[in-house]
């Protein structure tokens, strides 16, 4: 008698174990930190998802350029520790927030103290990242130093970068919004948006028909099909611009729906540090409305 694969039973080593998602939440600390109430709203994105965080804050590394003059004039070295020291205070603060909110929510942690010289700290972030399943990355419109760690993460860890304004209450993601064009980078952000896809209620697909041509007709609702074939709720609309950004146009679609999520393809590419970014990216980057997750 021939043996099958099918006759042999399957050994008890074969039986499928779930990876556990790990977030790594990159804190901006120099020369503007993320503020305090970064914590609840990172803790509140991953207890959803069953995921625990990982919070590594990013001090600043200042290298000592000094010379006899200027520590005679400016007496450099000392403005230089002062500089360190609040850099790693404020990092301090923000992980004893983070801990506290943890505790609180039952979110397991952990936490890691970084550094790295001021040109490099986002460079550092998105390095970090990349052992990690989701970056998550604090927003505010008065924060260079938060908008330059998103880009850095988005374009240099290979992870999908979950970026949210880092001083308001992010509620239940129970409303997921898509934005799509048919290409690799929109495919991948949905597929790297699965473990918050399988926890919504409703999931909205929508395509911008005046920005650039599109690989067809119906290409949401084809997408919509296909997440209601998977068991999700989903339907698909199409909106235009017109004279806004297509970013704000997105984000301004989606709270008007009632999104919770805005899920998309990040746009764009590093030219020896500075960033050149797509029309979608760029208007996420410097006006975020909701949460967004990118995925380059």
């Amino acid at each position: 008698m021939v043996e099958t694969v099918a006759d042999r039973p399957l050994p008890q080593a074969s039986k499928v174990n779930l990876m556990k998602l790990i977030a790594s939440l990159s804190l901006a600390t120099y020369p503007d930190g993320n503020s305090p109430s970064i914590a609840s709203s990172a803790v509140a994105l991953v207890k959803p998802i069953d995921a625990a965080l990982h919070a590594a804050v990013i001090n600043v590394d200042i290298p000592d350029v000094s010379n006899a003059l200027s520590k005679y004039l400016l007496d450099l070295p000392y403005k230089i520790q002062e500089v360190e020291a609040s850099s790693r205070k404020r990092g301090k603060d923000l992980l004893e927030a983070i801990a506290q909110e943890a505790m609180r929510a039952g979110v397991t942690l952990t936490t890691q103290e970084l550094a790295a010289p001021p040109a490099f700290m986002g460079d550092t972030a998105a390095e970090q990242c990349r052992y990690f399943d989701i970056c998550l990355v604090g927003w505010a419109s008065d924060n260079e130093t938060a908008r330059m760690t998103a880009e850095a993460v988005v374009f240099g860890s290979g992870r999908p970068t979950l970026i949210f304004p880092d001083s308001a209450e992010v509620g239940v993601l129970d409303h997921v919004v898509i934005a799509w064009d048919g290409s690799r980078v929109a495919a991948r952000a949905v597929a790297d948006a699965r473990p918050f896809l399988e926890r919504a209620s409703t999931v909205t697909v929508v395509t911008v028909t005046d920005e650039k041509p599109l690989p067809g007709h119906g290409i949401g609702e084809r997408l919509a099909l296909g997440l209601r074939t998977r068991g999700l709720v989903a339907g698909a609309t199409s909106i235009q611009a017109g004279d806004r950004s297509i970013g704000i146009a997105l984000q301004e679609h989606a709270l008007g729906l009632g999104g919770k999520l805005l899920v998309m393809g990040g746009y764009g590419h590093s030219r020896v540090r500075d960033f050149v970014l797509g029309g979608a990216t760029e208007g996420i980057l410097t006006d975020l409305r909701l949460p967004v997750l990118l995925s380059h």
